[in-house]
Order: C-alpha cells, then sequence, then structure tokens
C-alpha cells in the first residue's frame, strides 16, 4: 500500500513512516521541516519539502504520488503559541488539515488516520480516567484546533466515503522528541539533568498527566489502518503521572541530586487527565505495553549518546 505521512520528519510521524516502511508499504513523506527534521525521515520513503498549507504544492504531491491512505500527523502543536497566536494554530490544523482532506478526495484516497491530542481537546476533566464520552471543553486553542478536524472526518466520510480513525493522544515521549518541544516534558528533564542543569517546573507540579511511549502509539497507527472503523479512540494508559513524580522518576534513574525550579503555571493548561484506553481495546487490542519507568529508561540511554555525539 502507498501511505502518505504528513509530518514524517517529526517526532510520533517518522516513528510511524519507519513502522509502516518495515511492513512493507511504500511511503512518501511530507514535512515543512518547522519542528521535524530530514534526519528523521527514512531514507526509504520520499520526501517532500513542502507545507499543508500550500494547496498548489500539496494538489501536485497528491496528483503526483495517488497514495492509498493518508497519515495525518503533520500540525502546528504548541499550546502556548497557539494561545499567543491563534490564527496561525487554525490555519495550520484546520485549513491545512482541510487542503489534506481535500486532496483525499480529489485523488480516491480511501483510508485516513489523524494523530488527534486528548488531553488538551478535552479540557478539565468532569471524571477521571476519561473515556470518548467525556464532555470536549477545550480550554487552549490548539485543543480547539485538533477536536475541529474530526467533525470534518465524519463528514468527509459522510459525503464521500473516506473511511478514517482519529487516535487521541495522551502525553506521548520517547527517542526523537526535541526538549524545544513544551510538551516533550520527559524529554526536557532528561536532556537538562544528564547535562547537570536544574529542570523548571511550572505550578507546584501536582498537576497530571497520562503518558505513553512512541512505540505504543505506534502500534496503535499500524491497527488504526488496517482496522479502519469511522470511530475516535483514546490512547492511554489509564492512569495519571504528576510532574514531581516525572522529575523525582528521572532522578532516581540518574541518581541525581539536581532539585528542580518552580515556576508560575501556564495559561491553558489543565490541572490532571488521564485516559481510559477501554474502547481501543475492545475494537482493536491494543493496550499500552511500555511502563513509564521502562521508557524512561530507553530515554535516558538515548540521550546519553546523543549528548556524547
Amino acid at each position: 500500500m502507498k501511505v502518505l505521512v504528513t509530518g514524517g520528519a517529526g517526532f510520533i510521524g517518522s516513528h510511524v513512516a519507519d513502522a509502516l516502511i518495515s511492513e512493507g508499504h511504500d511511503i512518501i513523506v511530507i514535512d515543512n521541516l518547522y519542528t521535524g527534521f530530514k534526519k528523521n525521515a527514512n531514507p526509504k520513503a520520499k520526501f517532500y519539502n513542502a507545507d499543508i498549507c500550500d494547496e498548489e504544492k500539496i494538489a501536485k504531491i497528491f496528483g503526483n504520488e495517488k497514495p492509498d491512505a493518508v497519515n495525518h500527523h503533520a500540525a502546528q502543536m504548541d499550546v502556548r503559541r497557539s494561545t499567543r497566536e491563534p490564527v496561525f494554530d487554525a490555519k495550520v490544523n484546520i485549513l491545512g488539515s482541510l487542503v489534506i482532506l481535500q486532496n483525499c478526495i480529489k485523488n480516491n484516497v480511501k483510508k485516513f488516520v489523524y494523530g488527534n491530542s486528548a488531553g488538551a481537546s478535552y479540557g478539565e476533566p468532569k471524571y477521571l480516567p476519561m473515556d470518548e464520552e467525556h464532555p470536549v471543553n477545550a480550554i487552549c486553542e490548539y485543543g480547539i484546533s485538533k477536536h475541529t478536524v474530526e467533525h470534518y472526518l465524519y463528514l468527509y466520510n459522510y459525503n464521500y466515503g473516506l473511511d478514517y480513525v482519529s487516535l487521541r493522544y495522551p502525553n506521548v515521549y520517547g527517542t526523537r522528541q526535541e526538549p524545544e518541544n513544551e510538551a516533550g516534558v520527559v524529554s526536557i528533564f532528561v536532556s537538562l539533568m544528564l547535562q547537570g542543569k536544574r529542570p523548571v517546573i511550572f505550578g507546584d507540579g501536582t498537576q497530571m498527566r497520562d503518558f505513553v511511549f512512541v512505540s505504543d502509539v505506534v502500534k496503535a497507527n499500524l491497527l488504526a489502518l488496517k482496522k479502519l472503523t469511522n470511530k475516535c479512540y483514546n490512547l492511554g494508559s489509564g492512569k495519571g503521572i504528576t510532574v514531581n513524580q516525572v522529575y523525582s522518576t528521572i532522578k532516581k534513574k540518574l541518581n541525581s541530586s539536581l532539585e528542580p525550579i518552580y515556576a508560575d503555571e501556564r495559561v491553558g493548561e489543565i490541572s490532571k487527565c488521564y485516559f481510559s484506553y477501554d474502547k481501543i481495546r475492545k475494537d482493536f487490542g491494543w493496550k499500552p505495553e511500555i511502563s513509564f519507568e521502562q521508557g524512561v529508561e530507553i530515554l535516558i540511554d538515548y540521550w546519553k549518546k546523543r549528548i556524547k555525539r
């Protein structure tokens, strides 16, 4: 199968592209390298340096390549930037996604997997763990723009027969996640502490998140492509970990004496969230396999090698 992966030089998208190639698929990667890196793009993939908002260029790529399926990970993913620049956030995440969707219809693409955000979309929890029936009341622009695309997916399926799965991500962490990405708290803490620098915790550190390692997220993407159900699914571990616990786990693994710096909490961040994965377990047989401690150990080893280079 020929699969087009948008954001395929980024953190999650590059891992998805690698896994699809290992399964024997023909992969096309679109990435503007704004937050992605060419070195992440699999050399066996055909690479296009393109912005999903560039209608003319995207139309040409679709027309030339004629993909069978699309895995859509290209996005503006910075919560703080979405608050500062909501128009830019909406342009990339909503209008850019529409450019991709319109070209899917024009070129008879029948399969679409969407990388969405769970924590940013649901907002403050009414109950925990949050399932797919939880109200969607985002308190940041990023959460709104990412969730909006699910409405278009329903429409494009209903009107044009585009089969899809939307995967609602928790806090994904793992190799290739750059510290400059404000959502990558685990990578940020590991890279700083390995260099003898104190990490910054915004707020009192009791804010709680659901962490899933990138390899588990990749497995969900592969299953979604095979089992398109026209539904939305949470990924998660079913339990929360506080930022203070993230810090203490890394501190223990590194045998570090560094203490964190506490700073003011940031606008648009929810206090706690973690997610039920019962629905995707029932439909796809998916469950997270890498524990948080195992994931931290993998990440520490990865960053030790990077820092030495």
